[in-house]
Parts: C-alpha cells; structure tokens; sequence
C-alpha cells in the first residue's frame, strides 16, 4: 500500500515531495528513503532539482513540528513512561544532556540515529517551539539543498558519494552545532557585559 502511494506521489514530480516528506517527517514510512527519492529526482529532472529540495524543506518542517506539537500535548504520560528505566527514559537523559543537538545533527546528516523520538522528547519536555522550528529548518536546508545540488552535480554517483561521506557530514554537523552555539553564546555573554542606557 506505501509503496504505491509512494510510486502514486512521485509521478508528481517535484511537487509530490511535499506530501512525501510530511509523511516522512510524523513517522510513517515511505517505500525508499525521502533523500534517495530527491537524489533520484534531481537527477532525472535538474531543472526541477532545486524546487523539490525547497518542497522537501517544507513538509519536512510541518511534519516535525505536527509531531513536536502532538508530543507537547501528551507530554504528561511521555514523561511518566521515561521515568522508568528503558528507552524512553534514555532518549530523555540524552535530550535533557545535549538538547537541540540531538535534533539537529540527525535532521541535517542521514545517520541511524532515533529523531523522531528526539522531536517527541522536545515537544514533551517544554522546549519554545521557535528554537525548535530554527533548527529543523536550518538543518533541512543544508541538507536537502545539498543532496539536490549532488544530484544536479554528479548524476547517478551521488547515492555512492553520499553513503561514502555519511561520517565526514556527521563530523561537519557537530561542528557547525558547535559553531552556532559558540555565537550563541558570545552574543549572550555581550549582552550581559554592555551596561543599559543611562548606566555608567
């Protein structure tokens, strides 16, 4: 059944991306990779390449903010579940640990890691939804702009160059996270030093 409707939406070009990466993005799997999909279509059609990277950035947003906003809502019993040992409990730790990053680095790079369980966890926990929204949307940029861009550059070897690379893209986006927090921060830090108007 998914993977004609999968095969239904991507006769639609470029515009079948968007439903295909909402779904994607609340959790129910598509028949192939939302990202090897892309590739392909960029591929196939590069004057399009562009336009489905952009639709992707789309859904993608509005399906991990649906579901952040599912889990802020039935947060209580989350909550409840991760006070007991077990995964839930783990992913939680993790998220109170390292926050939006666990967010950000499997959002922006195709890595095993558990995402959806992070954005639950965020939405669960209280995170403001505007910091949230910054990092999918940054994230999903940077990745599917690149992944149409490899498509576009280096044709049918852009899976192998993908796959070849995964580890290198990880490494990349912890240290644009770490990059982004240090700016952050520096900007916090400044704001706290320069004394308000009217102050010596």
């Amino acid at each position: 059944m998914l993977h004609k409707l999968t095969n239904f939406l991507i006769a639609f070009g470029p515009w079948g991306m968007l439903p295909l990466s909402i779904l994607d993005s609340v959790g129910i799997p598509i028949a192939g990779a939302l990202d090897a999909l892309l590739i392909f279509l960029s591929v196939k059609d590069p004057s399009h390449a562009y336009l489905a990277a952009g639709l992707s950035v789309i859904g993608s947003t509005g399906g991990n903010v649906f579901l952040f906003l599912t889990a802020r809502r039935g947060g209580k019993k989350f909550l409840e579940r991760s006070a007991q040992p077990g995964r839930s409990q783990r992913f939680r730790v993790w998220f109170e640990r390292y926050g939006l990053a666990t967010v950000f680095v499997p959002a922006l790079v195709p890595i095993p890691m558990p995402m959806k369980l992070f954005v639950i966890s965020a939405g669960a926990l209280n995170t403001r939804i505007g910091p949230f929204i910054a990092v999918i949307v940054i994230s999903r940029i940077l990745r599917y702009y690149g992944e149409a861009w490899l498509g576009v550059t280096l044709g049918r070897e852009s899976s192998g160059y993908l796959r070849a690379h995964l580890w290198h893209l990880a490494a990349f986006a912890v240290a644009l996270l770490g990059a982004l927090y240090l700016v952050i921060w520096l900007g916090a830090r400044r704001k706290t030093l320069i004394p308000p108007e009217g102050q010596p």
